[in-house]
């Protein structure tokens, strides 16, 4: 989600609303992010991220900012950028519709998650499939993720990737 004028994106956030399929759970999940700046290199992003689940679909910031201020990621930060940033104005961008599977397991110091998505990536009348393994960071060292990733690809045919599912995104967006 954006404003129409992409204010997130010029800041170098973005909001996502993620609905988490549960067949344990007698009502719909919903997991709000809101991810913020970062670098990428060789297939590694490090960026700052927040989560709040919650049973509602609609995006709110005061419940957001509310549900997350605990995080270790700076809430000053996180209101910065929500300032002037209205629900109202908030439109979807694009979509992603993927199904994961995960495991956690420990390498090294650290223990880490290996994220496999099959799916698409949409945005207009464009739309793109996706397979992908990420590994994420749950706790420990950095280093632990580079070697498993390296080790992978060492492996497989596995390669790594800079560009996130919604860069790919915005990129179908914007395409003529």
């Amino acid at each position: 989600f954006d404003t129409p004028d992409r204010k997130m994106i010029s800041r170098g956030g973005s909001i996502r609303v993620r609905n988490i399929t549960d067949s344990d759970e007698e009502e719909e999940t919903y997991e709000h992010t809101i991810k913020l700046g970062g670098k990428v290199e060789n297939g590694l992003h490090q960026r700052y991220e927040w989560n709040y689940k919650t049973f509602s679909k609609s995006f709110s910031k005061e419940e957001f900012i509310a549900g997350v201020s605990k995080s270790e990621d700076p809430s000053d930060m996180l209101c910065e950028v929500l300032s002037d940033i209205s629900e109202e104005d908030l439109i979807p961008i694009c979509k992603t519709k993927f199904n994961r599977t995960t495991y956690t397991f420990g390498y090294g110091d650290s223990i880490m998650e290996a994220c496999f998505d099959v799916g698409t990536l949409s945005a207009k009348d464009k739309s793109a499939n996706i397979c992908e393994l990420e590994l994420e960071l749950i706790s420990g060292d950095v280093v632990d993720v580079l070697d498993m990733a390296n080790y992978i690809v060492g492996k497989t045919e596995a390669q790594l990737f800079n560009d996130s599912k919604f860069k790919r995104c915005l990129k179908l967006l914007d395409e003529e």
